[in-house]
Protein backbone atom coordinates (compact mmCIF):
# COMPACT_ATOMS: atom_id res chain seq x y z
CA UNK A 1 0.00 0.00 0.00
CA UNK A 2 1.38 3.38 -0.99
CA UNK A 3 1.29 6.32 1.40
CA UNK A 4 -1.78 8.55 1.13
CA UNK A 5 -1.76 12.16 2.33
CA UNK A 6 -4.71 13.16 4.50
CA UNK A 7 -6.60 16.33 3.62
CA UNK A 8 -7.46 18.94 6.29
CA UNK A 9 -11.05 17.65 6.29
CA UNK A 10 -9.85 14.10 6.88
CA UNK A 11 -7.54 15.23 9.70
CA UNK A 12 -10.60 16.67 11.46
CA UNK A 13 -12.78 13.65 10.69
CA UNK A 14 -10.30 11.07 12.01
CA UNK A 15 -9.13 13.06 15.01
CA UNK A 16 -9.90 10.25 17.48
CA UNK A 17 -7.81 7.85 15.40
CA UNK A 18 -4.95 10.33 15.09
CA UNK A 19 -4.63 10.60 18.84
CA UNK A 20 -4.84 6.85 19.38
CA UNK A 21 -1.52 5.28 20.42
CA UNK A 22 -0.45 2.68 17.90
CA UNK A 23 -2.54 4.14 15.10
CA UNK A 24 -1.98 7.89 14.67
CA UNK A 25 -1.51 9.67 11.37
CA UNK A 26 0.61 6.92 9.88
CA UNK A 27 -2.03 4.33 10.58
CA UNK A 28 -4.80 6.50 9.19
CA UNK A 29 -2.81 6.99 6.00
CA UNK A 30 -2.46 3.22 5.77
CA UNK A 31 -6.23 2.86 6.00
CA UNK A 32 -6.70 5.45 3.27
CA UNK A 33 -4.34 3.50 1.02
CA UNK A 34 -6.07 0.18 1.75
CA UNK A 35 -8.84 -1.65 -0.05
CA UNK A 36 -11.44 -4.16 1.16
CA UNK A 37 -14.05 -6.18 -0.72
CA UNK A 38 -17.26 -7.01 1.14
CA UNK A 39 -19.00 -10.04 -0.31
CA UNK A 40 -22.64 -10.04 0.76
CA UNK A 41 -24.47 -6.91 1.89
CA UNK A 42 -26.89 -8.43 4.36
CA UNK A 43 -26.79 -8.61 8.14
CA UNK A 44 -23.00 -8.94 8.29
CA UNK A 45 -22.28 -6.65 5.36
CA UNK A 46 -24.20 -3.77 6.94
CA UNK A 47 -21.93 -3.25 9.99
CA UNK A 48 -18.87 -4.15 7.92
CA UNK A 49 -19.64 -1.42 5.41
CA UNK A 50 -20.60 1.18 7.98
CA UNK A 51 -17.56 0.76 10.22
CA UNK A 52 -15.00 0.34 7.44
CA UNK A 53 -16.27 3.42 5.65
CA UNK A 54 -16.40 5.41 8.88
CA UNK A 55 -12.85 4.34 9.71
CA UNK A 56 -11.58 5.71 6.41
CA UNK A 57 -10.66 2.60 4.41
CA UNK A 58 -9.83 4.25 1.10
CA UNK A 59 -11.49 1.83 -1.31
CA UNK A 60 -14.38 -0.51 -0.57
CA UNK A 61 -15.86 -3.01 -3.00
CA UNK A 62 -19.52 -3.96 -2.54
CA UNK A 63 -20.70 -7.24 -4.06
CA UNK A 64 -24.27 -8.51 -3.89
CA UNK A 65 -26.79 -9.50 -6.55
CA UNK A 66 -29.91 -9.19 -4.37
CA UNK A 67 -32.58 -6.56 -3.98
CA UNK A 68 -33.89 -5.46 -0.60
CA UNK A 69 -36.82 -7.39 0.85
CA UNK A 70 -39.03 -6.40 3.75
CA UNK A 71 -37.76 -9.33 5.83
CA UNK A 72 -34.22 -7.88 5.58
CA UNK A 73 -35.11 -4.83 7.67
CA UNK A 74 -35.20 -6.76 10.95
CA UNK A 75 -31.38 -7.06 10.98
CA UNK A 76 -29.87 -5.32 7.93
CA UNK A 77 -29.91 -1.92 9.59
CA UNK A 78 -28.28 -0.04 6.73
CA UNK A 79 -31.61 -0.23 4.85
CA UNK A 80 -34.88 1.64 5.39
CA UNK A 81 -38.48 0.77 4.55
CA UNK A 82 -38.63 2.89 1.34
CA UNK A 83 -35.60 0.95 0.05
CA UNK A 84 -37.56 -2.30 -0.38
CA UNK A 85 -37.21 -3.53 -3.95
CA UNK A 86 -34.03 -1.58 -4.73
CA UNK A 87 -30.66 -3.25 -5.44
CA UNK A 88 -28.62 -3.64 -2.28
CA UNK A 89 -25.36 -2.41 -3.80
CA UNK A 90 -26.93 0.89 -4.87
CA UNK A 91 -28.48 1.62 -1.49
CA UNK A 92 -25.38 0.61 0.49
CA UNK A 93 -23.20 2.80 -1.73
CA UNK A 94 -25.54 5.76 -1.19
CA UNK A 95 -25.49 5.33 2.59
CA UNK A 96 -21.74 4.91 2.79
CA UNK A 97 -20.99 7.84 0.49
CA UNK A 98 -23.18 9.99 2.71
CA UNK A 99 -21.31 8.68 5.74
CA UNK A 100 -17.84 9.31 4.30
CA UNK A 101 -17.33 11.10 0.97
CA UNK A 102 -13.57 10.50 1.18
CA UNK A 103 -13.99 6.78 0.40
CA UNK A 104 -14.14 5.28 -3.10
CA UNK A 105 -16.66 2.53 -3.79
CA UNK A 106 -16.72 -0.20 -6.41
CA UNK A 107 -20.14 -1.71 -7.10
CA UNK A 108 -20.61 -5.32 -8.18
CA UNK A 109 -24.35 -6.05 -8.56
CA UNK A 110 -23.68 -9.68 -9.46
CA UNK A 111 -23.32 -13.16 -8.03
CA UNK A 112 -19.84 -14.29 -7.11
CA UNK A 113 -18.91 -17.26 -9.30
CA UNK A 114 -15.89 -19.36 -10.14
CA UNK A 115 -15.66 -17.41 -13.38
CA UNK A 116 -15.37 -13.94 -11.83
CA UNK A 117 -13.97 -14.45 -8.30
CA UNK A 118 -10.24 -14.21 -9.05
CA UNK A 119 -10.67 -11.12 -11.22
CA UNK A 120 -12.94 -9.39 -8.70
CA UNK A 121 -10.75 -10.23 -5.68
CA UNK A 122 -7.50 -9.25 -7.37
CA UNK A 123 -7.30 -5.50 -6.57
CA UNK A 124 -8.24 -5.78 -2.87
CA UNK A 125 -6.05 -6.20 0.20
CA UNK A 126 -8.62 -8.04 2.33
CA UNK A 127 -11.81 -9.98 1.52
CA UNK A 128 -14.64 -9.86 4.08
CA UNK A 129 -17.08 -12.77 3.83
CA UNK A 130 -20.61 -11.70 4.73
CA UNK A 131 -22.35 -14.52 2.86
CA UNK A 132 -24.85 -17.06 4.13
CA UNK A 133 -24.35 -20.25 2.12
CA UNK A 134 -21.72 -22.95 2.03
CA UNK A 135 -21.02 -22.90 -1.71
CA UNK A 136 -20.02 -19.24 -1.66
CA UNK A 137 -17.96 -19.65 1.51
CA UNK A 138 -15.88 -22.41 -0.09
CA UNK A 139 -15.52 -20.32 -3.23
CA UNK A 140 -14.32 -17.29 -1.25
CA UNK A 141 -11.92 -19.44 0.74
CA UNK A 142 -10.32 -21.09 -2.26
CA UNK A 143 -10.03 -17.84 -4.21
CA UNK A 144 -8.38 -16.14 -1.22
CA UNK A 145 -5.89 -18.98 -0.75
CA UNK A 146 -5.00 -19.02 -4.43
CA UNK A 147 -4.51 -15.24 -4.42
CA UNK A 148 -2.84 -15.20 -0.97
CA UNK A 149 -5.37 -12.76 0.44
CA UNK A 150 -6.80 -12.72 3.99
CA UNK A 151 -10.38 -13.91 4.32
CA UNK A 152 -12.24 -12.41 7.28
CA UNK A 153 -15.04 -14.89 7.85
CA UNK A 154 -18.25 -14.50 9.81
CA UNK A 155 -21.42 -16.55 10.12
CA UNK A 156 -24.62 -16.34 12.14
CA UNK A 157 -27.44 -18.71 13.01
CA UNK A 158 -30.32 -18.15 15.41
CA UNK A 159 -28.55 -16.86 18.56
CA UNK A 160 -24.94 -17.79 17.80
CA UNK A 161 -22.16 -16.45 15.60
CA UNK A 162 -18.63 -17.29 14.48
CA UNK A 163 -15.69 -15.18 13.35
CA UNK A 164 -12.21 -16.12 12.18
CA UNK A 165 -9.47 -15.04 9.78
CA UNK A 166 -8.43 -17.54 7.15
CA UNK A 167 -5.69 -17.62 4.57
CA UNK A 168 -2.83 -15.88 6.39
CA UNK A 169 0.63 -17.40 5.85
CA UNK A 170 0.98 -20.50 8.02
CA UNK A 171 -2.60 -20.25 9.23
CA UNK A 172 -5.61 -22.43 8.49
CA UNK A 173 -8.22 -21.87 5.82
CA UNK A 174 -11.95 -22.50 5.90
CA UNK A 175 -11.46 -26.02 4.53
CA UNK A 176 -9.18 -26.84 7.47
CA UNK A 177 -12.15 -26.14 9.74
CA UNK A 178 -14.84 -27.64 7.49
CA UNK A 179 -13.23 -30.12 5.05
CA UNK A 180 -16.59 -31.03 3.54
CA UNK A 181 -19.96 -29.27 3.48
CA UNK A 182 -22.96 -30.72 5.31
CA UNK A 183 -25.55 -32.59 3.23
CA UNK A 184 -27.99 -30.22 1.44
CA UNK A 185 -30.82 -29.17 3.73
CA UNK A 186 -29.25 -30.54 6.92
CA UNK A 187 -28.25 -27.08 8.18
CA UNK A 188 -31.13 -24.60 7.77
CA UNK A 189 -30.34 -21.16 6.41
CA UNK A 190 -31.11 -18.05 8.44
CA UNK A 191 -34.29 -17.72 6.39
CA UNK A 192 -35.33 -21.17 7.57
CA UNK A 193 -33.91 -21.24 11.09
CA UNK A 194 -34.21 -17.57 12.00
CA UNK A 195 -31.69 -15.18 13.51
CA UNK A 196 -31.81 -12.68 16.36
CA UNK A 197 -31.79 -9.27 14.71
CA UNK A 198 -28.91 -7.81 16.73
CA UNK A 199 -26.62 -10.83 16.27
CA UNK A 200 -25.27 -9.91 12.81
CA UNK A 201 -24.46 -6.45 14.17
CA UNK A 202 -22.37 -8.03 16.88
CA UNK A 203 -20.60 -10.48 14.56
CA UNK A 204 -20.18 -8.02 11.69
CA UNK A 205 -18.59 -5.49 14.03
CA UNK A 206 -16.06 -8.11 15.16
CA UNK A 207 -15.31 -8.82 11.50
CA UNK A 208 -14.77 -5.10 10.86
CA UNK A 209 -12.39 -5.01 13.84
CA UNK A 210 -10.38 -7.89 12.38
CA UNK A 211 -10.22 -6.18 8.98
CA UNK A 212 -8.90 -2.95 10.50
CA UNK A 213 -6.29 -4.82 12.57
CA UNK A 214 -5.04 -6.58 9.45
CA UNK A 215 -4.81 -3.35 7.48
CA UNK A 216 -3.04 -1.56 10.30
CA UNK A 217 -0.77 -4.44 11.27
CA UNK A 218 -1.73 -4.20 14.94
CA UNK A 219 -2.93 -6.64 17.57
CA UNK A 220 -3.39 -10.38 17.30
CA UNK A 221 -5.74 -11.50 14.57
CA UNK A 222 -8.16 -14.41 14.84
CA UNK A 223 -6.03 -16.44 12.45
CA UNK A 224 -5.70 -19.84 14.08
CA UNK A 225 -8.66 -19.17 16.33
CA UNK A 226 -12.44 -19.44 15.89
CA UNK A 227 -14.41 -16.97 18.00
CA UNK A 228 -17.77 -18.34 19.11
CA UNK A 229 -20.38 -15.88 20.36
CA UNK A 230 -23.55 -16.95 22.17
CA UNK A 231 -25.94 -14.02 22.48
CA UNK A 232 -28.26 -15.80 24.92
CA UNK A 233 -25.58 -16.34 27.56
CA UNK A 234 -23.39 -13.49 26.30
CA UNK A 235 -20.50 -15.92 26.41
CA UNK A 236 -17.51 -15.57 24.08
CA UNK A 237 -14.94 -18.33 23.69
CA UNK A 238 -12.27 -19.21 21.17
CA UNK A 239 -11.28 -22.55 19.74
CA UNK A 240 -7.73 -23.08 18.55
CA UNK A 241 -7.41 -23.95 14.87
CA UNK A 242 -4.40 -25.33 13.01
CA UNK A 243 -3.60 -25.60 9.35
CA UNK A 244 -4.22 -29.10 8.02
CA UNK A 245 -1.09 -30.26 6.16
CA UNK A 246 -3.37 -32.49 4.06
CA UNK A 247 -5.80 -29.68 3.21
CA UNK A 248 -6.53 -29.88 -0.54
CA UNK A 249 -6.15 -26.13 -1.04
CA UNK A 250 -3.71 -24.77 1.58
CA UNK A 251 -1.90 -27.97 2.60
CA UNK A 252 1.63 -29.09 1.87
CA UNK A 253 0.61 -30.71 -1.43
CA UNK A 254 -2.48 -28.85 -2.60
CA UNK A 255 -4.58 -30.57 -5.24
CA UNK A 256 -6.99 -27.67 -5.73
CA UNK A 257 -5.12 -25.22 -7.92
CA UNK A 258 -8.07 -23.62 -9.66
CA UNK A 259 -11.63 -22.75 -8.75
CA UNK A 260 -14.29 -25.46 -8.95
CA UNK A 261 -18.05 -25.86 -9.34
CA UNK A 262 -18.92 -25.09 -5.71
CA UNK A 263 -22.66 -25.59 -6.00
CA UNK A 264 -22.03 -29.12 -7.23
CA UNK A 265 -19.42 -29.62 -4.45
CA UNK A 266 -22.06 -28.66 -1.88
CA UNK A 267 -24.75 -30.76 -3.56
CA UNK A 268 -26.69 -27.73 -4.76
CA UNK A 269 -26.73 -27.51 -8.56
CA UNK A 270 -27.36 -24.13 -10.23
CA UNK A 271 -30.96 -23.08 -10.59
CA UNK A 272 -33.54 -23.18 -7.86
CA UNK A 273 -31.12 -23.69 -4.97
CA UNK A 274 -32.22 -27.27 -4.31
CA UNK A 275 -31.11 -30.71 -5.37
CA UNK A 276 -32.26 -31.91 -8.80
CA UNK A 277 -35.88 -33.04 -8.38
CA UNK A 278 -39.12 -32.31 -10.26
CA UNK A 279 -40.13 -28.74 -9.53
CA UNK A 280 -42.93 -26.23 -9.90
CA UNK A 281 -42.69 -22.43 -9.88
CA UNK A 282 -44.70 -20.27 -7.47
CA UNK A 283 -46.83 -18.88 -10.30
CA UNK A 284 -47.58 -22.37 -11.59
CA UNK A 285 -48.55 -23.53 -8.11
CA UNK A 286 -50.80 -20.50 -7.60
CA UNK A 287 -52.61 -21.39 -10.82
CA UNK A 288 -52.94 -25.07 -9.91
CA UNK A 289 -54.30 -24.28 -6.45
CA UNK A 290 -57.22 -22.50 -8.15
CA UNK A 291 -57.99 -25.45 -10.42
CA UNK A 292 -60.71 -28.07 -9.95
CA UNK A 293 -58.12 -30.63 -8.84
CA UNK A 294 -55.61 -28.69 -6.72
CA UNK A 295 -52.45 -30.51 -5.67
CA UNK A 296 -51.94 -31.95 -2.23
CA UNK A 297 -49.75 -29.34 -0.50
CA UNK A 298 -47.17 -30.63 1.97
CA UNK A 299 -45.25 -28.25 4.25
CA UNK A 300 -42.07 -29.83 5.69
CA UNK A 301 -40.96 -26.92 7.87
CA UNK A 302 -41.15 -26.77 11.66
CA UNK A 303 -44.32 -25.85 13.57
CA UNK A 304 -43.02 -22.41 14.60
CA UNK A 305 -42.24 -21.59 10.97
CA UNK A 306 -45.70 -22.77 9.95
CA UNK A 307 -47.34 -20.60 12.62
CA UNK A 308 -45.55 -17.51 11.29
CA UNK A 309 -46.76 -17.92 7.70
CA UNK A 310 -48.04 -20.78 5.58
CA UNK A 311 -49.99 -21.76 2.50
CA UNK A 312 -52.52 -23.85 4.40
CA UNK A 313 -51.06 -27.23 3.53
CA UNK A 314 -50.48 -30.33 5.62
CA UNK A 315 -47.65 -29.82 8.10
CA UNK A 316 -45.23 -32.73 8.48
CA UNK A 317 -41.71 -31.61 9.48
CA UNK A 318 -38.98 -33.17 7.37
CA UNK A 319 -37.58 -35.16 10.29
CA UNK A 320 -40.98 -36.83 10.82
CA UNK A 321 -41.78 -37.54 7.19
CA UNK A 322 -40.62 -41.16 7.05
CA UNK A 323 -42.85 -42.09 10.01
CA UNK A 324 -45.90 -40.13 8.85
CA UNK A 325 -46.19 -40.97 5.16
CA UNK A 326 -49.54 -42.66 5.83
CA UNK A 327 -50.97 -39.19 6.44
CA UNK A 328 -50.41 -38.29 2.79
CA UNK A 329 -51.45 -41.63 1.34
CA UNK A 330 -54.27 -39.86 -0.55
CA UNK A 331 -51.53 -37.86 -2.31
CA UNK A 332 -50.95 -40.89 -4.55
CA UNK A 333 -54.24 -40.08 -6.27
CA UNK A 334 -53.34 -36.49 -7.10
CA UNK A 335 -50.29 -34.32 -7.52
CA UNK A 336 -48.21 -33.50 -4.47
CA UNK A 337 -46.32 -30.22 -4.08
CA UNK A 338 -43.82 -30.05 -1.24
CA UNK A 339 -42.42 -26.79 0.10
CA UNK A 340 -40.26 -25.38 2.86
CA UNK A 341 -38.83 -21.90 3.34
CA UNK A 342 -36.21 -21.87 0.57
CA UNK A 343 -36.55 -25.16 -1.32
CA UNK A 344 -33.71 -27.22 0.19
CA UNK A 345 -35.55 -29.30 2.79
CA UNK A 346 -38.51 -29.82 0.49
CA UNK A 347 -36.17 -31.18 -2.20
CA UNK A 348 -35.06 -33.85 0.27
CA UNK A 349 -38.70 -34.62 1.02
CA UNK A 350 -39.50 -34.98 -2.68
CA UNK A 351 -36.70 -37.53 -3.08
CA UNK A 352 -37.96 -39.43 -0.03
CA UNK A 353 -41.50 -39.58 -1.40
CA UNK A 354 -40.37 -40.61 -4.87
CA UNK A 355 -38.24 -43.38 -3.37
CA UNK A 356 -41.32 -44.54 -1.40
CA UNK A 357 -43.38 -44.92 -4.57
CA UNK A 358 -45.23 -41.63 -4.81
CA UNK A 359 -45.32 -40.69 -8.46
CA UNK A 360 -46.43 -37.08 -9.13
CA UNK A 361 -44.36 -35.14 -6.60
CA UNK A 362 -42.81 -31.74 -7.20
CA UNK A 363 -40.78 -29.24 -5.21
CA UNK A 364 -41.81 -25.58 -4.93
CA UNK A 365 -38.84 -23.72 -6.43
CA UNK A 366 -37.36 -21.32 -3.89
CA UNK A 367 -39.95 -22.18 -1.23
CA UNK A 368 -42.03 -19.58 0.56
CA UNK A 369 -39.37 -16.96 -0.04
CA UNK A 370 -39.88 -17.26 -3.80
CA UNK A 371 -43.67 -17.47 -3.35
CA UNK A 372 -43.69 -14.15 -1.50
CA UNK A 373 -41.70 -12.47 -4.25
CA UNK A 374 -43.77 -13.86 -7.10
CA UNK A 375 -47.29 -14.20 -5.68
CA UNK A 376 -47.57 -12.34 -2.39
CA UNK A 377 -47.19 -12.78 1.31
CA UNK A 378 -48.26 -16.24 2.56
CA UNK A 379 -51.37 -16.40 4.71
CA UNK A 380 -51.58 -17.67 8.25
CA UNK A 381 -53.94 -20.57 8.65
CA UNK A 382 -54.55 -23.90 10.28
CA UNK A 383 -52.78 -27.01 9.09
CA UNK A 384 -54.69 -29.36 6.83
CA UNK A 385 -55.28 -32.61 8.66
Amino acid sequence: MSRQVLSPQELRRYERHLTLPGLGRTGQERLKAASVLIVGLGGLGAPLGLYLAAAGVGRIGLLDADSIEESNLQRQVIFETPDVGRPKVEVVAERLRALNPHVEFDLFPARLTSDNALEVFGPYDVIADGTDNFATRYLINDACVLLEKPNVYGSIFRFEGQVSVFGLPGGPCYRCLYPTPPPPGLVPSCAEGGVLGVLPGLVGTVQATEVLKLLLGIGDSLSGRLLLADSLTMAFRTIELTRDPACPVCGDRPIITELQDYEAFCGVPPGNGSTSVPAITPLELARDLESETPPFLLDVRNPDEYAAANLGGTLIPLGELSDRMHEIERGKRRAIVVHCQSGARSAQAVRTLLDAGFEDVRNLEGGLLAWERAVGRPTVGDADG
